[in-house]
């Protein structure tokens, strides 16, 4: 960002999934402390995801948090009309950063916590098995569960992950 531009910074976001491109995106960088990465972007998909759960839809807007030393990403999704419906965590590698890409490899396991606090949900379990990567990565494996276990600890708190996001 230069000094005579109010432009926010941008970053764009590249999700890799089993070592293919699964989605990129365009975001604002809202802070980057050297380890703890926060963009802001409206959702990505097409159209409206219905989880059951939660409705991704046009409209949400995801303030996303990755870091270059943890095991997993967290989103914050808020509505159209600014309400949080929720947070939904990645299991990925530690995020690297290079020049105006972020890049995060997504290892299959994720949670939801919905903005209350009742529902939390651990997540495609079935596709991380399936992954093999407990053969292929048993260290990454290992990691990744550790990191599921560790975000489902924050989300059945009654403050959520607001220490972390703080």
């Amino acid at each position: 960002m230069s000094a005579n531009s109010a432009e926010p910074a941008r970053l764009e976001v590249v999700l890799v999934k089993a070592g293919r491109t699964k989605i990129r995106y365009p975001a604002e960088l809202l802070a980057d402390d050297g380890n703890r990465i926060a963009v802001r972007a409206p959702w990505a998909g097409s159209g409206v995801r219905d989880f059951g759960f939660v409705r991704f839809e046009p409209g949400d807007v995801f303030t996303e948090y990755y870091w270059r030393d943890r095991w997993y990403s967290v989103k914050e999704v808020r509505a159209a009309d600014g309400s949080v419906k929720g947070w939904y965590c990645d299991v990925t590698r530690p995020a690297v950063s290079s020049g105006t890409q972020l890049v995060v490899e997504d290892l299959d396991l994720d949670l939801w916590r919905s903005a209350d606090g009742r529902d939390v949900r651990r997540l495609d379990e079935d596709e991380f098995t399936e992954s093999g990567l407990t053969e292929t990565d048993p260290q990454a494996a290992s990691a990744a569960v550790a990191a599921l276990d560790a975000l489902e600890a924050l989300a059945v708190r009654p403050d959520g992950f607001a220490e972390l996001l703080a």
